[in-house]
């Protein structure tokens, strides 16, 4: 995801030098962007596989094979000089400025094929979107569910995100038959603003940082130096904390959070989070993830789980994501949950 806004945000990047016309002043990069066109779509697969719990591999560096080629091909413009950089700048923007005469001989595409690198963007993007989307389907079948009704929280989450792709694929099909060349790119940049705002607030809204007192000023060493929590009061937090943990299997919840422990035990998030940093020296998602690594580990040498799918014994301790699972049980444990279930 990290990956795929970095790329759509030098897209954009480039968008503005062309809209502004500072282009002109750095020719250089003039379509820097351009083979990045074809690294979009499997980023979008791979992020959207890797949640559905699909491990990485070797392979998936097939996926940009077209990068590569298109990235190849368009170092013959890269390399081309400057006023060929030039002119090529105000045919794609559609100015209404005199070309630069030269006697030069244009090398930058021997097969005339940049022309259709619209085309196939769209077909490229058309193609995964609907990989996707069939994945996405097959998916919530397992679950005996429809995607468009389904209860997984994750799957919803994918399946929303798939929608704003989407729309940015019919945007960019209504720019590219509307207008020439690139013009009219700045409706695709708006909805990618739109996407990269909510992505932001999202982040800012579920990070535990804001629900703590300290200033960001503070170094790390400060964060509780000034806490008012009394060595007995720890105490109490702690044991109300373990109680909720051992007792009540809070941890079992997806939605399990900081501030969802701190109001069953009727507590401040930032006391809460003090008290599981300094007593148990662990975050609150370490001790998380304890907990559920340790009631799987449980379940695994059942009878009953020895039946279970490992996505089944993943849900039962709270978590939607069979790659999160996986990958927390072999932090904690050195094993996959199927090598431990097999010894």
């Amino acid at each position: 995801m990290g990956i795929l806004i970095l790329v759509l945000s030098l897209i954009m990047f480039e968008g503005w030098l062309n809209y502004t016309g500072y282009i002109f002043k750095t020719l250089w990069l003039t379509n820097f962007s351009e083979p990045l066109n074809f690294v979009i779509a499997p980023l979008i697969y791979l992020f959207k596989m890797s949640q559905l719990g699909n491990k990485r591999s070797k392979k998936d560096g097939f996926h940009f094979i077209p990068f590569v080629l298109w990235f190849g091909y368009c170092l013959l413009f890269f390399f081309q000089e400057d006023v060929f950089k030039y002119n090529d700048s105000i045919g794609v923007m559609n100015l209404d400025i005199p070309y630069i005469e030269t006697a030069k001989v244009y090398t930058g595409d021997p097969l005339g094929i940049r022309n259709y690198v619209n085309l196939a963007t769209i077909i490229h993007i058309l193609i995964y979107i609907t990989v996707v989307m069939y994945h996405l389907i097959k998916s919530a079948k397992k679950r005996g569910e429809s995607i468009f009704m389904t209860t997984d929280k994750t799957l919803k989450s994918l399946r929303n995100s798939f929608y704003h792709f989407l729309i940015i694929t019919l945007i960019l099909i209504f720019v590219k038959i509307t207008f020439k060349s690139d013009v009219g790119d700045y409706l695709i940049f708006l909805y990618i603003c739109f996407m990269i705002f909510l992505t932001g607030f999202q982040m800012m809204n579920t990070s535990l940082y804001y629900t703590e007192v300290s200033s960001f000023l503070e170094g790390p060493v400060l964060k509780y130096k000034k806490s008012s929590l009394l060595e007995d009061q720890k105490d109490v937090i702690l044991k109300r904390v373990m109680n909720q943990m051992t007792h009540e299997k809070f941890y079992v919840s997806s939605s399990a959070s900081l501030s969802d422990l701190s109001k069953a035990i009727k507590e401040s998030s930032h006391h809460v989070s003090q008290v599981i940093n300094e007593r148990l020296n662990q975050t609150f998602f370490e001790l998380l993830a304890t907990y559920r690594i340790d009631e799987a580990k449980a379940i695994l040498k059942t009878d009953l789980g020895k039946k279970l799918t490992i996505e089944e014994v993943a849900e039962s301790v709270g978590y939607n994501s069979k790659s999160a699972f996986n990958s927390a049980f072999k932090k904690i444990t050195s094993q996959t949950p199927s090598q431990f279930r097999d010894l």
